[in-house]
């Protein structure tokens, strides 16, 4: 089965969509199947592209045994709304020549991963120069969110236009996927018949990611914490829909706190921002982003890992950092709605409080702060949740099954 992998985010970027398509990618490879790659050059989280890559020059290159383009990219300085349009469009104008030529392949299915669906329409059109399959992947739901969260500014018409333009693109691909059950019933609302949808969640790896007992984390002593201190920890991007004013908020209010000491890790277009907020907080620290091999001694810092959200954001993303922190063993602090996919989630193996409620996150910081066997309880729950369903073997084993038949006309 010949697959024709496109996507904006790719390896080696080190967190989110880019981890997950590099190695979706590596294990359709690893199961014999040719499979070429078309993408940008990394830059995300940082918001720039990174050496020994260039923004604005094709490259051609290999990694795993795949074949990969990396097509120019616009990163802007600063993501407002325009800006960002323009950054995704940027993309999909350069890899269009790319995704075109690529049809003399012939490859067998095209597999789109979104972010972004602005490249959708040169993906449908080089899907049919080359008589293949299309299966669209969506990771976020990248146009609603930005409407909900006031990066993309659009009333009225102009938002109905986009609802449409967004709903007819999602029409043009002959099967799609999504990484939880309320974005998969997103799909349904717009029209897409459950019998064209899969749900394929983001996994972990728990062989990479597990337990370590406390003193064995060298990465406390490094950063200077003592024994007694609890650890609070947030790893990931620092962008508009985390929602991590509230967890300075929470910060603020727990200042009294001696033994409570809150890391925030990662890169990202809010960062500036929140540096800003926390000046004064002294029990607030702000550290760069971990390179991959020391992701399960990162996790395992924390004492609490606490996943803010914004409500808007509510079931048009599911974030895939949780699933780490489940599968490290410590304990889980989320901000969602009971509703919400990500509410039940937490409801079942962490601790849900109300989005954007910065008082009910200190209020549940401070009590399991002071509960260690709480905690021990809820790291036990929560790593049994992320192993039940999200293994990684498991849920790309199923992805390559389910691909390999429906492209055979078995499904």
């Amino acid at each position: 089965m010949r697959i024709l992998f496109v996507g904006l985010n790719f390896y080696p970027e080190p967190i989110s969509t880019g981890v997950y398509s590099g190695e979706l990618a590596d294990y359709l490879r690893s199961k014999g199947h040719p499979l070429r790659v078309v993408t940008a050059p990394p830059y995300y989280p940082w918001w720039q592209v990174q050496a020994p890559y260039a923004a604005w020059r094709y490259r051609h290159e290999t990694w795993q045994g795949l074949e990969i383009w990396r097509c120019p990219l616009w990163v802007p300085r600063r993501a407002s709304g325009v800006r960002r349009l323009i950054h995704l469009a940027s993309f999909a104008l350069a890899s269009a020549p790319v995704l075109v030529w690529q049809a003399q392949w012939h490859p067998d299915v095209v597999l789109s991963v979104a972010p972004t669906l602005l490249s959708a329409p040169f993906v449908l059109l080089s899907s049919r120069f080359g008589k293949a399959k299309t299966w669209l992947h969506i990771q976020d739901f990248e146009l609603e969110a930005g409407l909900q969260l006031n990066i993309l500014h659009a009333q009225g018409g102009l938002a109905k236009m986009a609802d449409h333009l967004e709903r007819r693109v999602l029409q043009g691909f002959d099967h799609l996927s999504t990484i939880s059950r309320r974005m998969e019933q997103h799909l349904w609302q717009k029209g897409i018949p459950p019998s064209r949808t899969s749900l394929f969640p983001n996994w972990v790896d728990a062989k990479r990611i597990y337990p370590m007992a406390r003193a064995a984390v060298s990465l406390r002593a490094q950063l200077g914490f003592n024994p007694e201190e609890v650890v609070v920890l947030y790893s990931g991007n620092m962008g508009k829909k985390q929602g991590l004013e509230c967890l300075l908020e929470a910060a603020q209010l727990l200042a009294g706190e001696r033994s409570l000491r809150f890391v925030l890790c990662g890169e990202g277009m809010m960062r500036r921002q929140l540096q800003e907020q926390a000046r004064g907080l002294a029990q607030v620290r702000f550290i760069p982003l971990q390179p991959p091999e020391n992701l399960n001694a990162l996790l395992n810092l924390a004492d609490l890992h606490v996943l803010p959200q914004r409500a808007e954001a509510a079931d048009l993303v599911m974030p895939s950092k949780l699933s780490g922190m489940l599968a490290s063993g410590r304990a889980v602090i989320g901000m969602a709605e009971r509703q919400t996919e990500l509410g039940e989630v937490l409801e079942a193996a962490g601790v849900r409080v109300p989005a954007g409620n910065s008082a009910a996150l200190a209020g549940a910081i401070q009590a399991l702060a002071h509960d260690g066997q709480r905690r021990e309880e809820l790291g036990r729950i929560g790593r049994t949740y992320a192993l039940q369903h999200w293994e990684k073997e498991k849920v790309l084993q199923g992805f390559e099954e389910e691909l390999r038949q429906w492209v055979a006309g078995l499904l």
